[in-house]
């Protein structure tokens, strides 16, 4: 068949042309997906609104050469429209779809796909701070993709914890043994704070202590770009 439906969340858009849109989503039963949306716009397109960056929508495409063309679209979950009416929410839900485009293929991979949806809808609704709920995403999908950090043995030798040293291209937490220069010295309660984000542990995490907060969403950004191997430019809207 040339036309194929499924759920997605819209990750970004750009122009083409003068009146359509390439739309990169991320669908949950194909993978990550770069379409284009004819016509949508012009002011008298039906779906031109139900586009706009992290909006969970139902989806059908039909089959191009180069790119695949969206054919008709519902909105499932506004999040976009949520999101968008907060700086805070919208810089944090920038940089969670762009580490989501950086991680995806064009392949299914329906854990990524949900950990997102979770993740934008706690955002939207104001489950648990920004900061925690991103970094809470980033750490859980850089494990996904295969380099679960360490928050309590050693990552280099398996040295009981907790540790007091962190570094990122051994694979975070290290005792005074594996300890290479450079390594980081985090508090304590920042690195129990990096530990319950991954596990999900939001009771723990929820009542942790602003400094904690500022220096675990340090080391998540340092662990992020090491190993996503490039800048994540959505991080500068961060104040």
């Amino acid at each position: 068949m040339k036309t194929y439906r499924d759920e997605a969340i819209v990750l970004r858009t750009q122009k083409l042309g003068e009146a359509d849109r390439i739309i990169t989503v991320l669908t949950r039963n194909n993978g990550l997906k770069r379409v284009v949306a004819k016509g949508v716009r012009r002011t008298s397109s039906k779906f031109g609104a139900r586009l706009e960056p992290f909006t969970v929508v139902d989806a059908q495409f039909y089959l191009g050469r180069s790119l695949d063309v969206l054919t008709q679209v519902q909105t499932l979950r506004p999040y976009g429209l949520q999101i968008a009416q907060d700086y805070e929410l919208y810089t944090r839900a920038n940089v969670m779809v762009e580490i989501a485009e950086r991680l995806s293929e064009e392949e299914a991979h329906p854990p990524m796909y949900l950990l997102l949806l979770g993740a934008l809808h706690a955002l939207a609704n104001r489950r648990h701070g920004a900061d925690l709920v991103m970094n809470s995403f980033i750490l859980r999908a850089i494990a996904m993709s295969g380099w679960a950090p360490s928050f309590w043995d050693c990552a280099a030798c398996g040295h009981p914890g907790p540790n007091t040293g962190f570094n990122v291209s051994v694979g975070g937490a290290v005792c005074d043994a594996c300890r290479p220069p450079g390594s980081l010295a985090p508090s304590p309660e920042a690195m129990m704070l990096l530990g319950d984000l991954l596990s999900g542990d939001w009771a723990s995490a929820d009542a942790s202590e602003p400094f904690a907060r500022r220096e675990a969403s340090g080391l998540v950004a340092a662990w992020v770009q090491w190993h996503v191997e490039r800048r994540i430019k959505s991080y500068s809207l961060i104040k």
